[in-house]
């Protein structure tokens, strides 16, 4: 069933206009009668009604309510090193159709892409639209946040995570030796092309970060990520 996310939901009727409304009325061809679930991002789905539409407002009637149980039970952020060209935007769609919790764009020192803060300000704007669009389609119950880029240091400093784990060419430990079934919170780190400086991965080490592989071979940027998201969820069960 489509989902669709709002600002909140109040009463029996949900009011949708703008770009919401039009993407019903025009992509979608939905009609009076059809059915769709609404969320507002809190916990709990409303499965809804067309009672009403045309191209710049939909009127949605709320004939049932349950608790969303698609959101996993650990908490994973990603400590993206910045890539390339368009190769984020692939890394935010297929990471919250599996699950993350938070994309940190993250400067590191063999960056090649090192956006100006107004040409950053305006990407995240488009991540954040990909990222909805993604939960929409997989059916999220919240949209992950794709927070404004931080350098290195800042995303240690910052990072509360109850595990934190770096990826490395250099080596490390299996996932499946570091990954507990009932771990809560995890953050991950990913270099850009050129992978992290020795010193880098020392610092995420210097606040008790693991050095974890992903097999024999090297990963791309863009593919780590989604490798290494969805092995953890396979491991806290959050694939069955």
């Amino acid at each position: 069933m489509q989902k669709l996310f709002v600002d909140e939901v109040n009463g029996e009727k949900i009011l949708l206009d703008g770009e919401s409304a039009r993407h019903i009325a025009k992509s979608l061809r939905m009609r009076v009668g059809d059915m769709l679930t609404v969320t507002d991002g809190r916990g709990i789905d409303y499965g809804c009604q067309i009672s009403a539409i045309d191209r710049e407002c939909v009127e949605l009637k709320i004939c049932y309510e349950k608790p969303n149980t698609s959101e996993p039970s650990c908490r994973v952020t990603i400590y993206q090193g910045i890539p390339k060209g368009q190769k984020l935007e692939d890394i935010i769609q297929k990471c919250v159709e599996l699950g993350v919790y938070e994309i940190v764009p993250t400067l590191t020192t063999r960056c090649v892409s090192r956006p100006e803060e107004k040409s950053a300000a305006k990407k995240i704007q488009r991540y954040q639209k990909i990222a909805l669009e993604a939960s929409q389609q997989s059916g999220r119950g919240i949209v992950p946040k794709i927070s404004e880029v931080k350098t290195i240091a800042q995303a240690v400093e910052n990072d509360e995570s109850e595990l934190k784990i770096v990826f490395y060419e250099g080596g490390g430990e299996p996932l499946r030796d570091i990954i507990l079934p009932d771990v809560k919170s995890v953050s991950i780190y990913i270099g850009p092309e050129g992978g992290f400086e020795h010193s880098e991965v020392e610092l995420i080490e210097s606040v008790g970060g693991v050095r974890a592989t992903l097999g024999k071979r090297i990963l791309r940027t863009q593919t780590a990520p989604v490798a290494a998201l969805a092995s953890i969820m396979l491991l806290t069960g959050n694939l069955d």
